[in-house]
């Protein structure tokens, strides 16, 4: 066998060097489409999961609302029986049958805003007596972030028109608005508006009864 058919048989360093730098130059642009699609995927994920997150929290909220219990308890120094439910335009009060963590008993809840920050929500136990101690004391959560928060309460006059008002004081009226209206702003353009319609079934309490001439104050 002469020299140059055994030469003619291998591979020069030539050869050998523009193979692996082909090879290179195609793994990175491999590796780089996969990092990109990756990215592609994560940003599409943790988007699906806050719209899942959000999905849930309105949900929460509006089963809470259907779920609103005319909770009544004594006041301590008037000895009255009170109802707690306390609405206005940026904050909400309340005690539902619906607890988040699907535990037995009543559950308050309470809504309130932070220009700077948000929507935040409170979650405190329901006894007897009056929970607003308690939802005090609790961790607040940050449900929407950069969000306002404006509500409205559906009330019906004496001659049956219903009428929303911004302002609903249960310790006064002795009974809960017949729905609720949330309506979450964003504080940014890139945010989409939020609403829930609630309406309260169980609005009255069995054994108190409020007084109809102070419905029409309102």
């Amino acid at each position: 066998m002469s020299l140059n058919f055994r030469r003619s048989m291998g591979f020069t360093l030539i050869e050998v060097i523009l193979a692996l730098g082909l090879t290179s130059l195609l793994l990175g642009l491999l590796s780089s489409s996969v990092f990109i699609v990756a990215n592609d995927w994560s940003r599409s994920s943790n988007s699906l999961d806050e719209k899942l997150d959000t999905s849930l929290a309105l949900l929460q909220l509006d089963r809470a609302l259907h779920g609103a219990f005319p909770h009544s308890y004594t006041d301590e120094e008037t000895l009255n029986r009170e109802i707690f439910f306390t609405g206005e335009n940026d904050f909400l009060s309340w005690v539902s049958t619906v607890s988040p963590q699907r535990l037995p008993g009543l559950t308050a809840w309470e809504l309130s805003v932070n220009s700077e920050e948000g929507v935040y929500l409170r979650l405190a136990p329901a006894f007897s007596d009056n929970p607003r101690s308690r939802i005090a004391e609790s961790n607040p959560v940050l449900l929407f972030p950069e969000y306002d928060l404006e509500l409205s309460y559906l009330y019906e006059q004496l001659d049956q028109r219903r009428v929303w008002t911004d302002s609903w004081e249960a310790q006064e009226l002795l009974s809960l608005p017949l729905a609720v209206y949330i309506r979450f702003v964003p504080n940014s353009d890139f945010d989409e508006e939020l609403e829930i319609v609630a309406r309260i079934r169980n609005n009255e309490h069995r054994s108190i009864r409020p007084n109809e001439l102070e419905r029409l104050d309102l």
